[in-house]
């Protein structure tokens, strides 16, 4: 059985992962900003590079890390305020940063690292410039990491979803009006749920699955690549 990290367990995708890492098994050490969805093992604001290096540290040997941190605002830019966008990326970027920096330092024997991008960083959608900005970040971040400790055996990979029906995506999963016009938007005309994701991440985690490095896998019912038939 392997160690695993989960940094902000308390998201929808997070304790989704937990949950089907326990499941087999596995340990699972959970980070999270507060207790207000999850008792976590560790209170974490994950854009603390000394925080999160600590709780690396305290992990002990780690087989594969998750970043699960995020935050959703559907604005145009010029409706973005600084402080609005600076909290988008740190929420994101910073935070997948703080990760890898502390992995490359702490993760000696090798190992999966798995952060979360999203759709919008490929596709053009409308009033995602801050969302798309932070995630396309991302999957440089993800390029660069894996070309730098592959020599290490550490491997870096991201999974890319669409609209996932979590508590942060309530205002549009919530209103139907919002929610049939994003379904229409995926081609398997649904909206994703956690688990869907969880299983492609707990995919990039098997330690059997360690030929996978700097890639991206869009769960994201075909929003990214495929043009839904228009119904006539």
């Amino acid at each position: 059985m392997a160690n695993f990290l989960i940094i902000a367990a308390s998201s929808g995708i997070g304790q989704a992962t937990t949950h089907l890492l326990k499941l087999a098994g596995h340990t699972v050490i959970t980070t999270a900003r507060d207790t207000s969805r999850i008792i976590p093992d560790a209170i974490l604001d994950a854009t603390d590079f000394e925080g999160v290096e600590a709780v690396f540290q305290q992990a002990g040997v780690l087989h594969g890390v998750v970043n699960c941190s995020g935050s959703l605002l559907l604005r145009s830019a010029h409706m973005t305020t600084k402080t609005q966008f600076q909290s988008v990326i740190d929420a994101s970027l910073t935070t997948a940063f703080a990760t890898v920096r502390a992995a490359g330092k702490f993760m000696k024997d090798g190992g999966s690292v798995v952060l979360i991008s999203s759709a919008a960083a490929t596709e053009g959608l409308a009033n995602h410039e801050a969302i798309a900005a932070a995630k396309a970040g991302i999957l440089g971040l993800t390029l660069s990491a894996a070309a730098t400790y592959a020599s290490a055996n550490l491997r870096f990979n991201a999974v890319a979803p669409g609209l996932v029906e979590t508590a942060m995506t309530k205002s549009l999963t919530g209103n139907q009006s919002a929610r049939s016009a994003s379904e229409s938007m995926h081609a398997l005309g649904r909206i994703g749920r956690p688990e869907d994701v969880a299983r492609a991440i707990v995919f990039l985690l098997d330690p059997e699955n360690d030929w996978i490095t700097g890639q991206v896998i869009g769960v994201d019912g075909g929003l990214s690549r495929v043009l839904p038939r228009r119904k006539v």
